[in-house]
């Protein structure tokens, strides 16, 4: 059972979402301010945060930055008030992992916090399988069964991204920032190209396909 830290000095803010995510199989603990969070968090083992940005004694920017030097891939969830751009951008900037404005549904949080455990056990096990097919980042192998396939490197991180998340439909923009990066200069077409290498390698799998989403972008879909 995941354990998450719930940070806000709202009572009513707490309650509401510790209630959604024990409904959802979660244990929770709570803390009223960034001092609170950060003592619970050295003192008993979390799988996930989820901090307001305003709070007093220690606000949410200096927990996450906090956090973030305490444990690199630890997921983060920042809840506010605010929805101005910079306020998001710096959450980002100092390590959140994802970001939720006030007033929200209860049930995309708890989505959200799904995703964010789903990408984390992911991102440590450095592992995706995708049926037969298996995609291990740290060695950046791909094997089908006991074949073994040898991508390029940006073929095999978008395959990776892909994979990370079946059936989720990602732009070109997306899966440039993601695989490129966000100082790509490039054409976006130029993922067109990548998957249509894949495409080609992978044509005789019959554990996924990668899909079109016309007008959207590409989606990795199993086929187990």
């Amino acid at each position: 059972m995941p354990t998450i830290l719930v940070a806000d000095d709202d009572a009513n803010i707490r309650e509401l979402v510790c209630l959604f995510l024990r409904n959802d199989g979660h244990r929770t603990i709570e803390a009223v301010d960034g001092k609170e969070a950060l003592s619970a968090f050295t003192g008993t083992p979390v799988d996930l945060v989820v901090l307001d940005v305003m709070m007093p004694v220690m606000d949410g920017w200096t927990l996450c930055k906090e956090l973030r030097s305490a444990n690199p891939d630890l997921p983060l969830l920042m809840l506010t008030a605010k929805s101005e751009t910079w306020e998001k951008v710096k959450g980002f900037q100092l390590g959140t992992d994802d970001y939720l404005t006030k007033p929200f549904d209860p049930l995309e949080l708890t989505y959200r916090v799904k995703a964010l455990l789903k990408r984390y056990r992911i991102d440590v096990e450095q592992t995706v399988n995708v049926g037969e097919v298996k995609i291990n980042r740290q060695t950046y192998k791909v094997t089908n069964g006991m074949e073994s396939i040898s991508l390029p490197p940006k073929e095999f991180d978008l395959l990776y991204k892909l994979a990370s998340s079946p059936g989720q439909i990602f732009t070109r923009e997306q899966l440039i920032d993601h695989v490129w990066g966000f100082d790509y200069a490039g054409d976006d077409r130029t993922v067109d190209v990548h998957i249509k290498r894949l495409r080609e390698r992978f044509a005789d799998t019959s554990e996924f396909r990668i899909e079109t989403v016309r007008g959207l972008g590409y989606r990795l879909e199993t086929n187990v």
